[in-house]
């Protein structure tokens, strides 16, 4: 994935787009705006989620800029959330890797590490 200047993501802007995307619920989300910038009710009908479930997963993708918010005003004066997809274009290669890990300064993205993930660490003593 590059940014609009044509820069690669540093390590630990690659784990977090990918931990963002590793959730089938924030792919379909990422699926339903690539029709266009939809605002949070429409979207929480559209896929079948609750409005609080759905603003959770909107705010990883958001954290990880794949997907950006802005409010606005309805014509009844109604303050709306729309978000849409910021133009990201993922392409994972071997060289891209080699040069994110480089640049990690953590072991795991910002949520942590999954249960798997703890069970798997060697137990310090």
């Amino acid at each position: 994935m590059e940014s609009d200047d044509g820069i690669p993501p540093t390590g630990d802007e690659l784990i977090e787009m990918l931990a963002a995307l590793a959730n089938p619920l924030r792919v379909r989300i990422v699926a339903q705006l690539t029709g266009g910038r939809d605002y949070v009710s429409h979207l929480a009908r559209e896929i079948g989620m609750s409005r609080p479930l759905l603003h959770m997963h909107l705010q990883r993708l958001e954290a990880a800029g794949l997907i950006v918010g802005s409010l606005e005003l309805s014509e009844d004066g109604k303050a709306m959330k729309y978000y849409e997809l910021t133009d990201f274009n993922l392409r994972l290669t071997p060289s891209l890797l080699a040069a994110a890990a480089k640049t990690l300064t953590g072991s795991a993205p910002a949520r942590g590490l999954s249960p798997k993930e703890h069970s798997d660490e060697p137990h310090r003593q």
